[in-house]
């Protein structure tokens, strides 16, 4: 796996998809925050904890748009329904540097 910003993204939505921490947790920095309209500026060990372990939730992911905006924040726009049957997009502004996830801002959408 190349290190670009958009590989690495895209190999943590596969990783989290399978859930697979052993593999992604060495994507995220020591001092990643994630930040989304549930979670205020969280660390690595709470995401891990708390976010991370969500992936049964949802039937199907679908990236939509992976798209570089400068050489480290990565915008992503995906698709998901959930085993409700609910559909929504969600964006999440990720900056990637030095090969790693530092930080990731989730924006909710809503229902499509």
């Amino acid at each position: 796996m190349t290190n670009s910003p958009t590989a690495v993204v895209e190999a943590a939505f596969q990783y989290y998809r399978s859930q697979d921490r052993d593999a992604a947790f060495p994507l995220y920095a020591g001092d990643f925050t994630f930040t989304s309209p549930q979670d205020d500026h969280i660390d690595k060990a709470a995401f891990f904890e708390r976010c991370f372990p969500t992936a049964d939730r949802f039937r199907e992911q679908q990236l939509l748009h992976v798209t570089p905006a400068d050489e480290e924040l990565v915008l992503v726009q995906y698709e998901y329904e959930l085993t409700t049957g609910d559909r929504y997009r969600n964006i999440e502004a990720i900056t990637v540097r030095d090969g790693l996830i530092r930080e990731v801002q989730v924006f909710f959408g809503g229902k499509v």
